[in-house]
């Protein structure tokens, strides 16, 4: 068995590419990991994810523990049997779904109590349940459970939900059992604040932990607060452990992020906008659903050596999103995360080669220009709200 540890390779300024060993296999780092929810990639089956270039996927704590529930997940003998994907799955705390519950729940010192969205059935969620649950579905990468505020957010509140997050990670250490190959991450918190962002950095090191993910972002605050506290938040984390950028995002999120020093990724935005009707491109953004499609022969990016890109024209694809055809929204996610596997190619091969700065310059002037294009100026993009579950 793979003990699991953190192998950096090379850096480039602050970016750097790596190797995270684990139980399930090894994951080349920086990594995107595209988003299943409910133990599926919507629109997609488990091999046609692998062949994008996909290494791990995430899974829903929140989700998966009501429906089909922890115990029985174990009993069918865990999420990757279950699901049909034997690489790595990193399990969210299933923290974040339960604050979002607003009305439908309690929280205290313990933990949180809540309402099922789905059939109004009460729940408990404590540090020590969160980690059993993700125990029970056999996550490669279990996640602590964490509080994230709001944002905007006053201080004082931000800074007590912090401090017993902290408390919490302790918890969720304390509950965690060791296996050869399998690891916990903890969470930084502390909203826009570079104090509180270094109290939670030290408090989570004290801990000790596998990983370290940055939390409460993506939340609203738009790239440019976002990128402020990825100039210094990253610096405070351990630098033999991966750092994982909760949430995140969109093409330039991403490589705004490498370029400060996080190595890893999730968000649902590529499947979701592809069910939609939006393409990632080479050329930038698509919406297919364009009536100047409908005769177009052409391929969805003329640089892409996807399965959609490669065997099917513009016109056809338009053809079956605006009918709603179940197909058209396969083929639409294939190529979108297609296109991200890619980006993490190019940027770990930036990396490699010393070009991360010249990358990263180029990404962020292509998307000025492009929003230029499509009438939008020169505006600052905002950074993508992940946490709505997929």
């Amino acid at each position: 068995m793979t003990a699991f540890h953190f192998e950096r390779l090379k850096t480039d300024g602050k970016a750097r590419t790596g190797k995270l060993h684990t139980a399930h296999g090894v994951i080349h780092t920086p990594v995107f990991m595209p988003v299943g929810t409910a133990a599926t990639v919507k629109a997609m089956r488990p091999e046609e994810v692998a062949a994008t270039g996909a290494e791990i996927l995430l899974g829903n704590t929140y989700h998966l523990m009501l429906r089909p529930g922890a115990e029985r997940m174990a009993r069918l003998g865990g999420l990757h049997k279950f699901m049909n994907w034997s690489k790595p799955i990193l399990t969210d705390s299933g923290g974040f779904q339960v604050m979002s519950l607003s009305g439908l729940r309690k929280i205290t010192e313990e933990g949180v109590t809540f309402q099922s969205h789905m059939d109004g059935s009460k729940h408990s969620m404590t540090p020590e349940r969160s980690i059993e649950i993700q125990h029970l579905l056999g996550s490669t990468i279990t996640m602590v459970l964490d509080e994230c505020p709001p944002y905007p957010c006053e201080e004082k509140q931000l800074v007590k939900s912090m401090e017993m997050s902290m408390r919490w990670a302790a918890r969720s250490k304390a509950a965690f059992q060791p296996r050869e190959g399998y690891g916990l991450f903890g969470i930084n918190q502390g909203g826009i604040y570079p104090k509180h962002r270094e109290f939670s950095a030290k408090a989570l090191t004290e801990i000790g932990f596998d990983g370290y993910a940055i939390g409460g972002l993506a939340v609203g605050e738009g790239q440019e607060k976002m990128f402020e506290v990825l100039d210094y938040t990253p610096d405070m984390l351990p630098e033999d452990k991966p750092r994982y950028l909760m949430g995140v995002g969109k093409p330039t999120d991403i490589v705004g992020a490498v370029w400060r020093g996080v190595d890893m990724f999730d968000c649902v935005l590529p499947t979701r906008v592809a069910r939609n009707g939006r393409a990632y491109t080479s050329e930038g953004e698509v919406n297919i659903r364009n009536a100047k499609y409908a005769e177009d022969l052409s391929p969805l990016d003329p640089s892409c050596s996807c399965p959609a890109c490669t065997q099917f024209s513009k016109a056809y694809i338009h053809h079956l999103v605006k009918l709603n055809e179940i197909l058209g929204s396969m083929l639409m996610t294939q190529h979108n995360l297609h296109f991200y596997q890619e980006l993490m190619r190019r940027i770990r091969a930036a990396i490699t080669e010393g070009r991360m700065d010249e990358l990263y310059h180029a990404e962020m002037e292509a998307e000025v220009k492009q929003k230029e294009a499509r009438g939008g100026g020169g505006k600052k993009q905002q950074s993508t709200f992940n946490y709505v579950p997929e």
